[in-house]
């Protein structure tokens, strides 16, 4: 829990030099990466991706099509690691959990009405303790956005710890939807808001609304997490989901992190990826610098 003296007036955040961020992430873009750094890197990518299905026609054999590629999608170079975690609905959370047992992948599982956000609080609550029990390790909620918008920053504030003592013992990952925040002020604001309430991951987006993850939108909100960090001694995970597809783009943003919060945060404990189709594309990258030949994506697996 953190002190209640420390919580800060959300008002009263920093406000963010938009131009001066959008050329520190460029800068990353333009860091030259070695042969053997950028095979470690590209490992820990993989480590990092959450595989998600989040669809109106998920079904229970999808769901477990998506575990078992998983858990089967470094077959083709053995002695790679697996990914993070598989996302799912809280009514496939089950499922899931069956499908990978064993594997060491987690389940996670949004709530609190995704993707809009909106529904009473009690529904969220509930929604939150269904996925908790049948199984999630993780919850990923997205935060009230028109409650947002409206100035309500308490009641942002207070549903975010409601649904983090709901979670019980499982992580929280609280999404911001920060291509509805077109602010850089904004998104300051919201980052310290569910950090300040309890959020052990703090996320971009749903992958409903675009734009989704970009370099310097994630920028803010790790320069928010290290400012945290500083203040309270508390660490909480970042989680860039949505739009990320290549490997390049996926070192750039370990380069960020790394520069901006330190070695601490390059694991999957710390650092995400809300990316199913980024995984392909990094086995690609990997055996491309193993072997020397490109592989087609479906070599690795067929979704």
């Amino acid at each position: 829990m953190i002190n209640s003296n420390l919580i800060p007036d959300f008002t009263l955040s920093p406000r963010i030099d938009q131009t001066g961020a959008e050329e520190r992430a460029l800068r990353f873009t333009r860091r030259s990466i070695k042969k053997e750094s950028k095979i470690n890197g590209l490992k820990l990518v993989l480590n990092m991706i959450d595989l998600t299905t989040l669809e109106g026609k998920d079904t229970e054999g999808k769901v477990k099509q998506l575990c078992y590629k998983a858990m089967h999608l470094h077959d083709a170079l053995p002695g790679l690691p697996t990914v993070a975690a598989v996302c799912v609905y809280p009514l496939f959370v089950k499922t899931a959990k069956k499908a990978l047992e064993g594997s060491g992948i987690k389940v996670a599982s949004v709530a609190t009405a995704f993707p809009g956000g909106q529904a009473p609080r009690d529904v969220k609550i509930r929604e939150t303790k269904f996925a908790v029990n049948e199984g999630a390790d993780e919850v990923d909620m997205v935060i009230s956005r028109g409650r947002f918008h409206a100035g309500e920053y308490n009641y942002v504030f207070d549903e975010i710890a409601a649904v983090k003592e709901a979670c019980g013992p499982a992580r929280l990952k609280v999404i911001l939807e920060t291509g509805e925040l077109v602010s850089f002020d904004k998104i300051r604001r919201a980052s310290d808001i569910a950090m300040y309430a309890g959020a052990d991951f703090i996320k971009t987006s749903t992958g409903k609304i675009q734009p989704a993850a970009t370099l310097p939108v994630t920028l803010i909100m790790l320069e928010a997490i290290r400012d945290f960090y500083y203040k309270t001694g508390k660490k909480v995970g970042m989680k860039p989901a949505g739009g990320i597809s290549k490997s390049k783009t996926a070192l750039h943003y370990l380069v960020m992190v790394k520069e901006v919060l330190g070695e601490g945060w390059l694991t999957n404990e710390w650092f995400r990826f809300g990316a199913s189709s980024l995984a392909n594309d990094v086995l690609m990258q990997i055996a491309k610098e193993t072997t020397g030949i490109y592989q087609a994506a479906n070599y690795f697996s067929i979704d």
